[in-house]
């Protein structure tokens, strides 16, 4: 008979591969997105989807998926080998793991609203640092050049790519957990069972709002409208 441990690690062993499997999809469909800045920072929307990972099972779970989906990006569709992979692991984690950590120590919306901050403003400075530190590497520059692009460009791009997927993490993340439960991959909490549904469109609707407003924004900046 399975004993409830080897229950639960072959759920925590499905839930990851589910959420490595949609992560790359994600990532595959962000490749569509027509925005570029600087010739080569482009937004990728599968940091959406490994943070809900990491808000259902935890930092440890959500730090396998990045490192298992930018390994299968680096090996499959990615041109920018071994440091778009450290770069794509670095950016993730800087954005996922403070939201993860927050939330699993405040499990609230207020929890997740501070993690998600925290999570913006944790990527950005970690970017902000490795580009520093590797975009001349990669980009064969002088580093001097890549100083003058880290307040007009990094800074800015790094805000909204993590506001918008902030956004959309807490505009889809009640919706996925509700599903998941329905099917039985995760076990129903006392805190979902008292959360209102008015709350909970609520959130759904202001989190789009603030996506589409930051979109805008982006479009604006990158002189597509």
């Amino acid at each position: 008979m399975e004993t409830t441990a080897s229950k639960f690690n072959t759920k925590s062993i499905v839930l990851i591969g589910m959420f490595c499997a949609i992560s790359y999809v994600v990532m595959l469909l962000s490749k569509l997105i027509p925005i570029n800045v600087a010739g080569f920072l482009t937004f990728d929307l599968k940091d959406v989807i490994i943070a809900i990972c990491g808000l259902i099972s935890g930092p440890v779970p959500a730090l396998i998926v990045s490192v298992i989906v930018s390994f299968i990006e680096m090996i499959t569709i990615s041109s920018t080998g071994p440091i778009g992979l450290l770069m794509n692991v670095l950016s993730t984690c800087a954005f996922v793991l403070p939201i993860t950590l927050i939330y699993h120590k405040k499990r609230t919306f207020a929890g997740a609203i501070i993690g998600a901050v925290a999570g913006v403003l944790s990527m950005t400075a970690v970017m902000i640092l490795w580009n520093w530190l590797i975009t001349p590497l990669y980009m064969g520059v002088d580093r001097a050049i890549v100083i003058s692009m880290l307040l007009p460009t990094f800074l800015p791009f790094n805000l909204l790519k993590g506001g918008i997927n902030a956004a959309i993490m807490l505009a889809i993340y009640k919706p996925i957990t509700t599903a998941l439960r329905r099917v039985h991959m995760i076990p129903e909490s006392s805190s979902s069972r008292r959360q209102k549904k008015g709350l909970s469109i609520g959130v759904t609707l202001v989190s789009l709002f603030v996506v589409v407003s930051l979109v805008l924004v982006v479009l604006v900046w990158t002189h597509m409208i």
